[in-house]
C-alpha cells in the first residue's frame, strides 16, 4: 500500500475524529507553535500551525503525513521536520489557500522530497 503525504500513518495515536487545534505543534529540533485549524478529509489532511513570534505569526500548512505522533494527553503533535523546513514553508492564508487544489501541491511538492 502507497502512503500519500495527505494520510495520517498508521500507529501514530491519531484516532478519526479527533480534533487537533490548540494542539502544541513540535518539529524534530523543538516547538514550532499551535494548530490553528485541522482537516482530516481523505487524501487531504492537513493542519494550519500558527507559529506565533517564532517566524512572525506566520502560518503553515502541514500534511498529516508529517505527523509522526500524537499525544492527545498533553496535546501534542510531532513532526518529522526541523524548524527550518517549516519556516521556509509556502506560507498559508487561510483566505486565499483553504481550499486551493493548486496550493496543495505546491506544499505537497514542498514535502515530498523527503521520505515518510
Amino acid at each position: 500500500m502507497e502512503s500519500s503525504i495527505w494520510t495520517y500513518r498508521q500507529g501514530i495515536g491519531y484516532q478519526p475524529g479527533m480534533n487537533l487545534a490548540g494542539f502544541e505543534v513540535e518539529a524534530t529540533d523543538g516547538r514550532i507553535g499551535k494548530v490553528d485549524k485541522h482537516t482530516d478529509e481523505a487524501d487531504a489532511g492537513r493542519i494550519a500551525v500558527d507559529t506565533g513570534v517564532w517566524i512572525f505569526g506566520k502560518h503553515v500548512l502541514l500534511p498529516v503525513g508529517t505527523i509522526v505522533r500524537v499525544d492527545p494527553l498533553d496535546r501534542v503533535v510531532y513532526v518529522d521536520r526541523n524548524k527550518y523546513e517549516i519556516k521556509n514553508a509556502p506560507e498559508f492564508d487561510r483566505d486565499k489557500h483553504d481550499d486551493d487544489y493548486g496550493y496543495q501541491q505546491q506544499i505537497g511538492s514542498y514535502y515530498a522530497p523527503w521520505p515518510l
